[in-house]
């Protein structure tokens, strides 16, 4: 892939203490070097002491739903990256997070005068509308997508499968789970997945940020396997060391499960909402671009997760491999 480096010097990462901002921050200080800026905004920075120490990631203590805060963070940078998003909670969380944070920053950028920006949804958004979406998640996602559509700003659209990865709590949760039960009864066991390492998008916002042929673009960031969620949940107990037997729910008992996981307290394995997205299959779409459009191969979730779950040495002998090779 070519590169069309537009020179952006600072940029504000929203999301950039999470799962998919903390690689993305590594890999963009790895690929680019000095001379940038990555601002992180956090509620609570002291959690997220490892990132302040790292040459070029200013950390900031800040709320981006207050609009007059994500205002002056958005002042004075090149670029802004958006990977703030929920799972879970009711129908005005997902709104205020996916479409209401996704008007305010398409309002400061105009204000600000930044044009461009990257913005990670989900596979599965609809691209008739959200009203054909089966749950909150995936309307609100297609309306955060329109509403920054409609902002005019320099855009790019990342839609990722379910990410893996070192730290995901897909996956890890899955084998943490079986080393506790015997067996494991499942919801939604058949919707089908199409997992993609979190390096992979990691490089993928790096590249999008870095090219402008990006802009105006979507891409579709999935794995080269896909796989039912009873598969999944599988091979995670299998890699971790922990096989257990795999019980696929009817839809019945799948909904009164998720129904139950859903009123218990702190985030929940699964809620109702997550079990109607899973009606969608989360598997590339083939009429929009993908990884490869953006140079990348992506990793296999069968080369990369074993060593993870297992805790073998090849894991950390992955990161390094992948690191070299950019």
């Amino acid at each position: 892939m070519t590169i069309c480096h537009r020179g952006h010097r600072r940029i504000l990462v929203l999301g950039g203490t999470g799962f998919v901002g903390r690689s993305f921050v590594a890999r963009w200080l790895a690929d680019i070097g000095p001379g940038t800026t990555l601002v992180v905004p956090s509620r609570h920075a002291a959690r997220a002491r490892a990132l302040a120490s790292l040459p070029g990631v200013e950390l900031v203590q800040a709320d981006v739903h207050d609009p007059a805060r994500l205002a002056a963070l958005v002042a004075g940078c090149d670029a802004v990256v958006n990977l703030i998003a929920v799972l879970h909670g009711s129908a005005a969380r997902f709104e205020r997070v996916h479409v209401e944070l996704a008007q305010q920053i398409g309002a400061a950028c105009r204000r600000a005068g930044v044009r461009r920006l990257v913005h990670v949804s989900a596979l599965g958004v609809p691209v008739e509308g959200s009203a054909s979406a089966p749950s909150n998640y995936l309307r609100s996602k297609a309306r955060g997508e329109q509403a920054l559509r409609a902002s005019g700003l320099d855009l790019t659209v990342l839609r990722p499968s379910v990410i893996f990865g070192a730290e995901d709590r897909f996956l890890n949760l899955f084998a943490r789970l079986q080393a506790l039960a015997p067996m494991l009864p499942l919801a939604g066991a058949h919707a089908r997945f199409q997992p993609v390492w979190v390096e992979d998008v990691a490089q993928a916002l790096v590249n999008s940020l870095r090219d402008d042929r990006c802009i105006g673009r979507t891409f579709e960031c999935a794995g080269p396997e896909v796989h039912t969620l009873a598969e999944l949940v599988r091979l995670a107990g299998a890699w971790s060391g922990h096989r257990r037997l795999i019980v696929p729910l009817p839809e019945w008992a799948g909904r009164l499960q998720a129904l139950v996981l859903g009123c218990l307290p702190g985030e929940p394995l699964m809620s109702a909402d997550n079990l109607a997205s899973m009606r969608v299959p989360n598997v590339a779409s083939g009429t929009v671009a993908g990884l490869a459009e953006l140079g990348i191969t992506p990793a296999a979730l069968s080369v990369v997760m074993p060593p993870l779950l297992s805790g073998g040495p090849g894991s950390e002998d992955l990161r390094r491999a992948r690191a070299r090779r950019g």
